[in-house]
């Protein structure tokens, strides 16, 4: 999920612990177009105030009189759809063709103890699972391991709250400290690895899971699943081939290597002499991020979080 909805769950927090009427939007489904994710969150109270966005526009404006007026939500969840028609596309200011499905909740004293476990785990860059009664609107809150996407059906919705994507950064250096510290910002939990005892005592950024170890057996045994990014970031051979033997077995979500086009081509050979396989190097994106002509520490960072952040868009 993004900050800006961690920032939602917060303040209804503090909404409700203050005894206030609040009510929490979801958008549930999306077709064609949409200026915010399905999961994106926001958040009113009995007092005109909002936090979070749905669609940038007229679509909160509109929730949130009607929310004041006491027209939807009153007795359980209830979903609105915007965008039926090219009228509506135009007065709400969504893209031509797009459409919402946004689920309104009113949220009460006795939820308080859940969105407090959902700010708690959110304090610790843990991820929790809300499961909410379409019907009755009763809800219950679990931690759980890993993100999934938003699951409805016509009698439950199932949603995650969490950092959506595991980072796996391979060498504790320079490079790794921008990219962490900007991911995490972006809701990453970033996890470094370098087996160099001097580069892990160097690490003074807070906030990342940092492991001494040989970035293999880190792969083995933390990551794997199609919601993690293996990047490696050393320019050693000995470390960073065989973190991507190993990460081109998985179903990691994205893999990339830093290093130019032909350290990159000489990268390729290897992990074929090695014994991975035509599809298996395939996964591999090297040279790891956007061609923008970054040279410092801080440029290629951002190159490369602009290339992770058009293929979650796209995927």
């Amino acid at each position: 999920m993004s900050s800006i909805d961690q920032q939602v769950l917060s303040q209804l927090y503090h909404w409700i612990s203050e005894d206030q009427t609040v009510w929490l939007c979801t958008i549930l489904k999306t077709i064609g177009s949409s200026p915010r994710p399905v999961g994106s969150l926001l958040a009113c109270n009995e007092k005109g105030q909002t936090v979070g966005t749905l669609s940038g526009g007229c679509v909160e404006d509109d929730l949130l009189e009607k929310l004041v007026a006491g027209e939807i939500a009153q007795q359980g969840p209830q979903i609105l759809q915007y965008g039926l028609s090219a009228e509506e596309n135009e007065r709400f200011g969504l893209p031509c063709g797009g459409r919402m499905h946004i689920l309104v909740e009113r949220i009460t004293v006795d939820q308080r103890e859940d969105f407090a476990t959902i700010n708690d785990c959110l304090s610790l860059r843990q991820c929790c699972e809300r499961l909410v009664d379409l019907v009755s609107g009763q809800s219950s809150v679990k931690t759980v391991e890993q993100f999934q996407s938003l699951q409805q059906s016509e009698e439950q919705l199932k949603h995650t709250y969490g950092p959506c994507y595991l980072l796996l950064l391979v060498g504790a250096g320079q490079l790794a400290n921008c990219l962490a510290q900007m991911a995490m910002m972006m809701d990453y939990r970033v996890l470094v690895c370098d087996p160099r005892p001097e580069k892990i005592a160097e690490w003074a950024l807070e906030g990342v899971e940092l492991v001494q170890g040989m970035p293999d057996d880190v792969i083995r045994e933390r990551v794997s699943d199609s919601h993690s990014i293996i990047i490696t970031l050393t320019h050693d051979p000995r470390i960073d081939d065989m973190a991507l033997m190993e990460a081109l077995t998985t179903d990691a979500h994205y893999i990339g290597a830093l290093g130019s086009t032909r350290t990159n081509a000489k990268r390729r050979l290897r992990l074929a002499q090695l014994g991975l396989s035509d599809e298996q190097i395939a996964k591999l994106h090297g040279p790891v991020g956007f061609s923008i002509g970054s040279k410092t520490p801080p440029e290629i960072a951002v190159a490369i979080l602009a290339e992770l952040t058009q293929m979650r868009r796209q995927a």
